[in-house]
């Protein structure tokens, strides 16, 4: 699948792409970077993007650049979803069981189960857990994060599937 509508060429492109890549999603004027997974998975983060609400904890949608199925962004300061990230480290490092790391910890809302990390920027990044493909929700600190994943559980269950994520 390609995300991007035309080819950058050139070093001015790269550079852009690079400096995109490395913002953060938490600023109002940053691009959020797009996941790239596989076929299986980008399949369900495009039926997740279908079903996804309006509003999230009491903000209307607008999509972050650049535009994509694998994205989504409610509010300002922007509470930031992407569908198709790959594994969090703290979620597969066998010496460090969930629940004794403080900057992460885990747990479950409206069925669907949550790893809560604090990034060093501030706000809070859940990503799931036991599903088929892991989908990453960026909580700004004013935002009530448990009304963000209220919001978010029944179409996340709706389209991704339990299962073990690629």
């Amino acid at each position: 699948m390609n995300l991007f509508r035309h080819r950058p060429t050139g070093l001015p492109a790269l550079v852009l792409l690079i400096a995109a890549a490395g913002c953060s999603s938490a600023d109002d004027n940053a691009s959020t970077a797009v996941p790239s997974p596989g076929a299986k998975t980008a399949k369900l983060c495009r039926a997740l993007d279908k079903v996804l609400p309006s509003k999230v904890d009491g903000e209307s949608r607008h999509d972050p650049e650049p535009a994509s199925a694998l994205t989504a962004g409610w509010g300002s300061p922007e509470i930031i979803l992407r569908c198709g990230v790959t594994r969090p480290p703290k979620m597969i490092d066998p010496k460090v069981p969930l629940g004794t790391d403080p900057d992460a910890m885990a747990g479950g809302v409206n069925g669907v189960n949550w790893l809560m990390e604090k990034p060093d920027g501030g706000g809070t990044r859940f990503t799931t857990a036991t599903l088929s493909a892991y989908v990453e929700v960026t909580v700004p600190e004013d935002a009530d994060s448990s009304g963000v994943l209220i919001d978010l559980a029944p179409a996340i269950k709706k389209a991704i599937p339990e299962g073990i994520a690629d």
